[in-house]
């Protein structure tokens, strides 16, 4: 019998990336014989190229295409991506992103497509792009609506067990002064942010505990934050401008994160690193960060909801203590 081959349609965010993540060895211990392919938009293509258990990882550009769709090089990166969605035949196609981009993308490759169906998702309209679809209560976590379509679609018992992220291991070391915790401070909105007054009295509550400060950023504001954070602090380091790939070396060396609503808050959980996540603007019921079977992960605050450094603080020392 030959290999069976899936592809799956995930683009964006880096948080819808990292929940998608479990599915892999969920497929993989249900079908040995597999491969497994990846479309992803370029600027989160790390993410699944970290994963040993993903074939092929074919980067889009729909964001960048669309703010110049009318030039030659964007139609011809887009031909050069479209050669590349067709060149195989799938026994299936899976959009776990359930949206019209992603549909697009499903029906211009060769499979059986499948995905949610019309009340199952955000774009109900996209349910009509798949040859068969399913019904994923939306009231649920999105790591465990990704890997109920992925069982419904591929004819395996809908997993229970805590979810296997596959990001185990660093490929190698970076030096940093240890131990240390990641503060991942920076996030999309501004409501989403922590007080900068919260994040130096956790830098002061760190060095008590012997504790670094390791701050990462993304942006010419991030940038800025971190360098306030640590000019009042003498355990904090920031870093240098780093590739998701490079961070998530650096993460998986730390002893603990502590991130607002962001991505990499995911990616640290992913990682198998005790992760707290800081919600100060939306409820992390369903999309919150989702611990796996090795490490605990702890979403605090919610809207309008301001966790403390203390409530920080006992967390971070609860997870020492286990």
């Amino acid at each position: 019998m030959a290999m069976k081959r899936i592809l799956i349609v995930k683009t964006s965010s880096l948080g819808d990336i990292i929940h998608n993540l479990p599915i892999i060895n969920d497929i993989r211990h249900h079908i040995a014989d597999i491969e497994i392919d990846w479309v992803v938009e370029e600027s989160f293509a790390d993410i699944p190229k970290l994963h040993a258990g993903v074939n092929r990882v074919i980067p889009v550009a729909m964001r960048r295409w669309r703010k110049s769709i009318f030039t030659k090089k964007t139609w011809q990166e887009i031909k050069l991506v479209k050669q590349k969605i067709k060149q195989k035949q799938y026994d299936i196609i899976l959009d776990t992103q359930g949206l019209l981009k992603s549909a697009f993308i499903c029906s211009l490759a060769h499979g059986i497509k499948h995905g949610y169906d019309k009340h199952s998702i955000r774009e109900p309209l996209a349910s009509r792009f798949y040859d068969v679809t399913h019904a994923c209560p939306y009231q649920q976590h999105a790591v465990i609506r990704n890997r109920t379509l992925a069982a419904l679609s591929l004819g395996y018992p809908v997993p229970t067990s805590a979810p296997d992220y596959g990001l185990n291991e660093a490929p190698f070391s970076v030096k940093l002064p240890k131990p240390y915790v990641i503060g991942l401070h920076g996030t999309s909105r501004d409501s989403k942010l922590w007080p900068l007054a919260h994040w130096i009295q956790l830098g002061k509550a760190l060095a008590a505990q012997g504790l670094h400060l390791v701050l990462p950023w993304a942006s010419d504001e991030e940038e800025s934050r971190a360098n306030v954070i640590a000019i009042s602090l003498n355990n904090a380091i920031v870093l240098p401008k780093c590739t998701i790939e490079q961070l998530a070396i650096i993460i998986s060396q730390a002893q603990a994160a502590v991130g607002v609503d962001t991505g990499l808050s995911h990616l640290a959980a992913a990682l198998n690193i005790p992760t707290i996540a800081i919600y100060t603007d939306t409820d992390p019921a369903l999309t919150g960060v989702m611990a796996g079977a090795q490490q605990p992960a702890v979403n605090l605050g919610g809207i309008a909801q301001m966790p403390s450094v203390d409530e920080v603080m006992r967390t971070l020392l609860a997870f020492k203590n286990d």
